[in-house]
């Protein structure tokens, strides 16, 4: 019996012309196939919980107004700055 928590297994087939973007990306990021996956998977999954937020709250409190969205957008485009930033200096 394995000892600690291994992770979980998964099979998946993913189209050919992927496949190969898949393996040079994640060769690229010095990570390993199962590594670079987990990490896709786990920012689409990020992104479509941020989404059910932003929509939660609209229905509560209405749509978000345009000043409100551009702001928004020039926070996220400065993080991401900061964030580039950081890891290419790591």
């Amino acid at each position: 019996m394995p000892r600690g928590n291994p992770s979980p297994k998964l099979a998946i087939t993913v189209d050919p012309d992927i496949h190969k973007d898949i393996l040079a990306a994640a060769a690229r990021d010095g990570v390993s196939v199962s590594a670079w996956m987990t990490a896709a998977a786990r920012q689409a999954l990020r992104r479509r919980a941020g989404l059910a937020a932003v929509a939660l709250w609209e229905k509560q409190h209405g749509r978000f107004t345009t000043e409100e969205m551009a702001e928004a957008r020039r926070s996220v485009r400065a993080q991401l700055r900061t964030s580039r930033t950081v890891r290419r200096s790591a």
